[in-house]
């Protein structure tokens, strides 16, 4: 993105405004210009990096960044791999959280360190490649669905009582 006719334009509407003054204006106006052009360019990044950081809270899980490359900033956006897209399908989840209906007003996001034993990630790993989701999406996917199976204000890990059928696994 090149930031040179920002300058100019805003160099030129100076000079413009400065006209009105008259001529000692117009001399202040032309030593002010080469000393704003730096300040210009500096603000203009910092509005930059303020919208790319706005839009990656919007995006999230992408991102989107601002790289200069010499003079000129640069928008780089990063996706997830492509493992990590959800196939919404016909059902009732956000696409951004697998599992989380519609009606669930999700407001953000939150990061979560979780320590696992090495087989239990691998086993997830290994359930999250055979659904094509990211490990983060079917974690998102498995802890909603349980606690949707265990009901609100219900104990975590309490069973409910069983009528003698069980069944397991994923429907899509």
């Amino acid at each position: 993105m090149d930031l040179q006719q920002y300058v100019d334009d805003l160099q030129q509407q100076l000079g413009a405004a400065a006209e009105a003054g008259g001529q000692q204006a117009r001399d202040l106006a032309d030593r002010l210009t080469a000393p704003l052009e730096t300040a210009t360019r500096l603000v203009l990044l910092e509005a930059l990096a303020a919208a790319a950081a706005e839009i990656t809270r919007e995006l999230a899980p992408s991102s989107v960044d601002v790289r200069l490359r010499g003079r000129n900033p640069e928008f780089v956006v990063t996706s997830p791999a492509p493992s990590a897209d959800f196939d919404g399908g016909s059902d009732d989840s956000d696409a951004r959280f697998p599992g989380v209906a519609d009606g669930a007003e999700e407001t953000g996001t939150s990061r979560v360190t979780l320590r696992l034993p090495e087989q239990l990630k691998s086993r997830i790993e290994e359930a999250a490649a055979r659904e094509k989701l990211s490990v983060n999406s079917w974690l998102v996917r498995s802890v909603t669905a349980s606690l949707d199976q265990a009901g609100p204000g219900s104990r975590p890990g309490a069973r409910k009582p069983s009528s003698g059928r069980r069944y397991s696994g994923w429907v899509q």
